[in-house]
């Protein structure tokens, strides 16, 4: 049997075309046709005004508190439920990073919590420069929440949409519901240019800076002439090609991935002790993973027991995020909470859920996962 892989790139015939054709035409790199056509198709599909196609989803955050103007000392809000990547920016900056816990309700930053500590920064003196929320394992943030709270003491926010594409939030699409967006193309992601971000905005003026910072900075001078601190962070012609097949068929892979949670939760859900990411009612998830807890009590085999015994089947499970304040490099970070996000990771598992999973494979999933049952 083939090994069964977590969220494995999903390809079509439009994505090699587009860059053959790209090849074809020597527009490698830098830049080119297809990444100004992809950046317009991301604004249109995230409903932002602005993007910058960049090299990574982390790019587009670290831009994004450059922009807001982030620096040494300065604070900035994010949630301990996540990724380090959405993080590890304000460490770039040498800001003070302040986490929130998460909502049992949906996963993502809660916010009551992010009132609690932006009263306590308040009361302290030292506002936040910056909110950063995450639209976690593709299900967008409680925006209107977020905003209305970060409006409130004048703090602009930052959506880290890296995997939500194709998920909307009251009707809204991902990527373009916050002051800034950022949103990821890393290989496991719902759409895939193997390696590549993009920043979104309705702030033309600042994407036009992004571009520049991305660049290197370079002014407008026949020769280089640098006013600012610059990045390599640009995205090339060759694989925004890509991005741009792959965004053709971004409401396929949605469907396919929800069908795979809709599998899982008809295969699972009569077993004691088995819960699923709960969807929120303000949107639509866009399943990125499928992700499920177990109470070891009921159930009778823990999260490793599971992952473990799928691992040895060859099918790739992970645990959930092992939450930011819990991370040796973080230690000592203010929490808000924090109990919430810790019993996620000590119960949950993200379970095989790529676009290309054949329901002899979801099967196959779930009749290993029904076998760890003692």
């Amino acid at each position: 049997m083939s090994r069964i892989y977590l969220s494995p790139p999903h390809m079509g015939a439009a994505e090699r075309d587009l860059l053959l054709s790209a090849y074809d035409s020597n527009w490698i790199a830098p830049l080119g046709p297809n990444v100004d056509g992809f950046e317009r198709e991301l604004a249109v599909a995230t409903g932002a005004s602005h993007c910058a196609a960049l090299s990574s989803g982390t790019a587009a955050l670290h831009l994004a508190l450059i922009l807001l103007g982030v620096g040494p000392g300065d604070r900035v809000i994010g949630p301990t439920f996540t990724f380090a990547a959405t993080v590890n920016p304000v460490a770039y900056q040498r800001a003070e990073l302040i986490l929130c816990d998460a909502d049992p309700g949906s996963w993502n930053l809660d916010p009551a919590r992010l009132e609690e500590a932006l009263a306590w920064c308040d009361a302290d003196g030292r506002l936040p420069k910056a909110i950063i929320a995450v639209d976690l394992y593709g299900q967008a943030a409680d925006w209107d929440s977020i905003r209305e709270v970060a409006a409130r003491y004048g703090v602009p926010t930052i959506e880290d949409a890296a995997a939500a594409l194709g998920a909307t939030y009251k009707g809204r699409p991902a990527g373009g519901l916050a002051d800034f967006g950022a949103v990821s193309f890393n290989g496991n992601k719902i759409i895939t240019t193997s390696g590549g971000g993009a920043l979104l905005s309705d702030r033309g003026d600042a994407i036009a800076l992004a571009r520049k910072l991305s660049t290197q900075a370079r002014d407008d001078a026949p020769h280089y002439e640098h006013t600012l601190i610059g990045y390599n962070y640009r995205l090339s012609n060759l694989l925004a090609a890509v991005g741009r097949g792959q965004l053709q068929v971004l409401a396929d892979r949605v469907a396919a991935r929800r069908a795979n949670f809709a599998a899982y939760v008809d295969g699972l859900s009569d077993l004691p002790g088995i819960g699923f990411h709960p969807e929120a009612s303000t949107g639509v998830c866009n399943r990125w993973l499928s992700c499920v807890t177990i109470d070891p009590a009921r159930f009778g085999a823990d999260r490793e027991d599971v992952r473990k015994a799928l691992l040895a089947q060859d099918i790739e499970s992970r645990p959930l995020w092992k939450p930011m304040h819990q991370q040796p490099v973080f230690a000592g970070v203010r929490v808000f909470g924090g109990e919430v996000a810790a019993g996620l990771f000590d119960h949950g598992l993200a379970l095989p859920s790529g676009s290309s999973l054949t329901r002899d494979d979801l099967d196959r999933v779930i009749a290993a996962f029904r076998a760890c049952r003692s």
